[in-house]
């Protein structure tokens, strides 16, 4: 077997930082929503983009938008963005082929999708000057590159270091992920928007739980892994 995951400080810092990614995101996520309490956040009913409104109660996208700390919700989606690139590329080595670059391409598409979704919000404001343009694309790119990267990681999970149980739950994540994924956009594109915050979720959480079991894995392989390569054998012998 031919890993293609690094060694050493940097694969453990890595690993981390695409562990601590989601968790930031959901921490936000439910800080935002304890804050937002006219009329209260529904998780199931309402937009997860809403969460990130900074600006005055408005109606966007069919639903009153008033979120106190819509600014908290947009950091951690920044935040979750930015590590779940720079921890990829630290744990990932693109030498050992091709499985490692769509990792690394996979991630950096997903992590620059969620960021995109912090940056530009959904807001009336962004609809009427373009800029939904980019909260679009940032949403449904990490949609889509998330879920496809949850698949990658596990069919390489031996390569990773992954046991079978896991690259089996990674693989179902990210199928669970992509089948809800044109569900939740039927939600959306038929005017229904019938709970459109759980068709949402079920595309989203996947790929959420993906990093936090990718990066939680790496870790405990490299916090086991021995720091120095066993003495070859003459030397043994010779000691």
């Amino acid at each position: 077997m031919n890993p293609i995951v690094r060694s050493g400080a940097a694969a453990r810092a890595g690993a981390l930082l695409i562990l601590v990614g989601p968790l930031v995101s959901w921490a936000a996520e439910f800080i935002t929503a304890a804050a937002w309490q006219d009329p209260p956040y529904s998780p199931l009913y309402n937009w997860v983009s809403h969460l990130g409104l900074t600006g005055p109660p408005q109606t966007a996208f069919g639903q009153v938008a008033n979120s106190p700390l819509g600014a908290v919700m947009d950091t951690g989606w920044v935040i979750y963005g930015t590590l779940l690139i720079i921890g990829t590329f630290l744990v990932f080595d693109p030498r050992k082929g091709t499985r490692p670059i769509i990792i690394m391409v996979l991630a950096v598409l997903a992590g620059a999708g969620v960021s995109l979704v912090g940056i530009f919000q959904g807001s009336n404001a962004n609809v009427d000057n373009g800029l939904i343009a980019f909260h679009t694309v940032g949403a449904q790119g990490v949609m889509l590159a998330g879920n496809i990267m949850a698949i990658a990681v596990g069919a390489g999970g031996t390569r990773i270091g992954l046991t079978r149980g896991r690259s089996l739950a990674s693989i179902t994540l990210g199928t669970a992920g992509l089948i809800a994924f044109p569900l939740f956009m039927t939600d959306v594109f038929t005017g229904w928007m019938w709970d459109i915050g759980l068709f949402e979720r079920a595309v989203i959480y996947p790929i959420m739980i993906g990093h936090a079991l990718l990066g939680s894995s790496v870790a405990a392989i490299q916090r086991h892994r021995p720091t120095h390569p066993p003495a070859p054998l003459t030397a043994r012998v010779a000691s």
